[in-house]
């Protein structure tokens, strides 16, 4: 019977939950009419369809396509699947290379010429949507009207219209946050730096914006970008659209932001959403000024070290990125003196784990239990298991393309014979030499493959319980490296 595979995917912006079952019905519906065999269900929630890569689902079904587990992938319609024109292409070819089909209910079964015509208007309904919602958008901020997005410091007005609708984008001061606000600006312009102002407002329990703890990053953002607390012209009654553009890393699918140029922001006069007086907001700008001075004097500094050391940085440690605190979860990393210490307590304070950590303490300490680990004759067993696992799997490749291109070679040598045989009998045309040619070129290519293949090593190395021992002797060494990691 034949083995399928059902894929829903609903994005967060217009849909619900319930999108996803509705889709896996009508799936259903379809596999029972044809007689098919529903194997396993892959679904993707609340995630937009313009990026494959960071989408759980659909890479699981890739894997176990893979791995053979079905035959056919059954999804509503093809940008379900993806949006994305190269994704949809990407997926075309490895779900072919599999030998598994992929079937819709509003396309059916998919070809290379669904692939091509349907990619490229999926991608231009994408920017189609992009440029009515940006439009839209601009619209909504001349208006003076939010763009997206709620600032601390306000509230949402929920008011309804003369047809009963509700009115997007109205917000007025929230009293409490305003006040918050204020502090923050009157703090960092008499002196205090972002981080001792968030460690205060943390220990006073005072919510952040994300209900989390207060960070000095919150608070002093990107001057150029103009984000952070401290960099919100929204406070002194200006709203500032369109300052950033985001974009889609194709290699990662992630959302990167770029700063637009400054004659393309929008910028609407918004005084009843003033927070504070322009002194204050002043007082501030001229203290960012001062510090960003004294940081590119320190800057300067810094780069003429490195230069003296021929920009060399300080090598990664063993354990970077492997050492957690144990109050909090948060990462460890080093800190001044060479010693690890609770980044988040660093940070802003928020946790309460001072301890800090020699580094080669630490590493001594680790490296230790792991040599007293790794000798038992369990370790050593399981050791010895996996070696002959990845040998054997090595064995396996080996011969099976020793085998595959011993069989393209006899097959060649067979086509040259036969066709000399062809001249001999008179029976020549004019493209028989350059074919010949591609034949024999091919013939030393596979000579050559032949030539080059390591023989099999041992399914047991005779002295696999010594090259253990020594690895783990020189653990510290093998760690370093980090393709031994």
């Amino acid at each position: 019977m034949t083995r399928v595979a059902l894929y829903a995917r609903y994005s967060s912006d217009n849909q619900r939950a319930a999108s996803i079952e509705d889709q896996f019905r009508l799936c259903e519906e379809r596999a029972a009419r044809e007689g098919w065999q529903v194997v396993d269900y892959y679904r993707d929630a609340a995630i937009s369809g313009a990026s494959m890569i960071l989408r759980p689902g659909i890479q699981t079904l890739l894997r176990d396509a893979q791995a053979g587990q079905f035959d056919i992938v059954l999804a509503e319609a093809l940008d379900r699947v993806s949006r994305d024109q190269a994704d949809v292409a990407t997926l075309f070819k490895r779900l072919q290379f599999a030998g598994v089909q992929i079937v819709t209910l509003a396309e059916g079964e998919i070809s290379e010429l669904h692939v091509g015509l349907k990619g490229t208007m999926n991608a231009l309904f994408l920017k189609d949507l992009a440029m009515k919602t940006h439009r839209g958008l601009r619209g909504r901020v001349e208006a003076g009207k939010s763009g997206g997005g709620l600032c601390y410091g306000y509230r949402v007005v929920h008011q309804m219209d003369a047809r009963g609708e509700l009115i997007r984008g109205e917000r007025e001061i929230d009293p409490l946050q305003a006040e918050i606000v204020r502090r923050i600006f009157r703090e960092f312009a008499s002196g205090r730096s972002a981080l001792s102002i968030a460690s205060r407002l943390n220990d006073e329990g005072i919510p952040s914006p994300t209900d989390g703890k207060w960070n000095n990053t919150t608070l002093r953002g990107n001057t150029l970008r103009g984000t952070g607390i401290l960099n919100n012209e929204l406070y002194i009654g200006r709203l500032v659209w369109n300052r950033l553009r985001y974009l889609k890393d194709p290699q990662t699918g992630k959302r990167v932001s770029r700063l637009n140029p400054q004659s393309e922001w929008i910028v609407t006069e918004v005084p009843e959403l003033r927070i504070m007086d322009d002194d204050l907001w002043q007082a501030v700008r001229d203290r960012q000024a001062l510090i960003a001075e004294k940081s590119m004097n320190i800057s300067a500094g810094i780069r003429a070290s490195l230069n003296k050391l021929n920009g060399q940085r300080r090598p990664r440690s063993l354990l970077s990125g492997l050492v957690f605190c144990g109050v909090c979860g948060g990462p460890c990393s080093i800190r001044g003196g060479d010693r690890f210490a609770c980044s988040t307590h660093m940070s802003n304070r928020s946790c309460t784990n001072k301890a800090t950590i020699r580094r080669e303490e630490l590493e001594e300490r680790v490296l230790s239990g792991l040599k007293d680990r790794l000798m038992t004759p369990e370790a050593a067993a399981e050791a010895m298991r996996a070696y002959v696992e990845e040998s054997n799997r090595a064995n396996h490749e080996r011969r099976a393309s020793t085998a595959g291109w011993q069989t393209e070679l006899t097959r060649l040598r067979k086509g040259l014979k036969q066709m000399l045989q062809v001249i001999e009998d008179g029976g020549y045309t004019r493209g028989m030499v350059e074919r010949m040619r591609e034949m024999e070129a091919r013939e030393d290519e596979l000579v050559a493959l032949l030539a080059a293949q390591p023989q099999d090593v041992p399914d047991i190395h005779p002295n696999v319980a010594g090259i253990f021992k020594h690895k783990v002797e020189r653990l510290a060494e093998t760690l370093n490296h980090p393709e031994d990691r």
